[in-house]
């Protein structure tokens, strides 16, 4: 692929690139880019949002360049505000460390892990903070850091602003000049700290990284980005069944961006799909990438058995209550949600059925035995403890 080919390859789906020439000019270069991607792992499971970034990131790794993957174990306890209106919650060190553990684990099942170089910024910054931080800090002013449209926004509401997050974009700043970074990847709402990582290297006279963000994926219900907190979220850890089925409830009209963000699948041809195949193709490739072909075609094959056939699958997973439980109940011991609260909720909304009807109690007399549909792809046979 030439250069040009290349350049088109890595904007694809992308926001902001600063700049396009200067990219052309390092892949130019014949040399070995370093591409770095700064995480916070201020939570412990990742979701389909947090992979548009790690996709981009693996394809600079396709192109025989290394990923610089920087785990900030210690700006995670200073917290990112980036496009908030209230501080984070503070982490501890230990908190950090067993996401930064999971968020690895995670992460890897898109990176080339023979082509990642995995840092962690409290290598530099705990020495730097001792020794030169007022060294760092006089080269910047508070007009620059406040410049951000979200500090802004906080300043003019009087919503606190903590110095630490006023540093925060600093601190990042400084991990592109701890690992000379050629390249930094981000989120949209990341363009001012990759900026900042720019000046901060011509300070020191090295050459300024290139900075390519991506947008933030739209989550399952079209309108708010994805989040574990809004339930529109596919988390990575979803088990393969699941994780197809979400993937279908995409929207024909938000489906051509996640195949733009999250594949390199043609554009065109997609689009002259049936929006049904071209769907079943996506879910059945995401499947694929975060567990393997086997389950990816076991999924694939358990939605059209069960959703576009109406049969129940097979082998279905026996639960057993003890009598007298309400329905919420036993929907939150089937593990299918998270908490009573949450099941009331989907029993409310229809989305909870025994033997095919929708329930919104166990029928009286109780049958010795029945099928319990929990949303739209959870199946399980619930008998009663005798």
């Amino acid at each position: 692929m030439d250069i040009s080919g290349q350049v088109a390859a890595l904007k694809r789906g992308s926001v902001s690139l600063v700049s396009e020439g200067e990219l052309a000019k390092k892949l130019s270069s014949g040399r070995t880019l370093r591409v770095k991607l700064g995480v916070d792992p201020t939570s412990a499971d990742l979701h389909l949002g947090h992979s548009v970034v790690l996709t981009k990131l693996r394809r600079f790794q396709d192109l025989g360049h290394t990923a610089v993957l920087i785990i900030g174990d210690f700006t995670a306890q200073v917290g990112d505000p980036s496009g908030r209106d209230t501080t984070r919650p503070t982490l501890t060190s230990a908190q950090v460390a067993e996401n930064a553990k999971t968020y690895q684990e995670q992460a890897f099942k898109v990176l080339d892990k023979s082509k990642t170089e995995l840092r962690f910024n409290s290598e530099w910054l705990t020495p730097m903070m001792r020794e030169g931080l007022l060294d760092i800090l006089k080269r910047h002013t508070v007009q620059q850091v406040l410049a951000r449209e979200d500090f802004k926004k906080r300043v003019g509401e009087n919503s606190p602003l903590t110095l630490l997050e006023i540093l925060y974009p600093i601190l990042q700043g400084y991990d592109s000049v701890a690992v000379k970074a050629d390249v930094e990847l981000g989120g949209n709402d990341q363009l001012t700290n990759l900026l900042m990582g720019r000046k901060m290297q011509v300070d020191v006279g090295q050459e300024a990284q290139v900075a390519l963000t991506v947008p933030l994926l739209v989550g399952l219900d079209g309108v708010k980005k994805m989040s574990k907190s809004y339930g529109n979220a596919i988390s990575l850890n979803d088990a393969p069944n699941e994780m197809f089925g979400k993937a279908m409830r995409v929207s024909d009209e938000l489906m051509l961006q996640y195949y733009e963000l999250l594949t390199d699948a043609d554009l065109a041809a997609v689009k002259s799909e049936h929006p049904m195949k071209a769907k079943k193709a996506l879910a059945r490739e995401l499947v694929a990438r975060f567990h393997d072909t086997a389950q990816a075609d076991a999924a694939l094959a358990y939605f059209e058995n069960t959703f576009s056939k109406k049969e129940l699958p097979k082998d279905l997973p026996v639960v057993k209550v003890a009598g007298g439980l309400k329905l919420s109940e036993i929907a939150f011991q089937t593990g299918a949600v998270k908490s009573k609260g949450e099941a009331q909720r989907l029993i409310v909304q229809g989305g909870v059925k025994i033997d095919g009807v929708k329930a919104s109690e166990v029928p009286a007399p109780a049958p010795a035995s029945f099928v319990l549909q929990v949303g739209k792809h959870q199946f399980f046979r619930v008998e009663w403890i005798a």
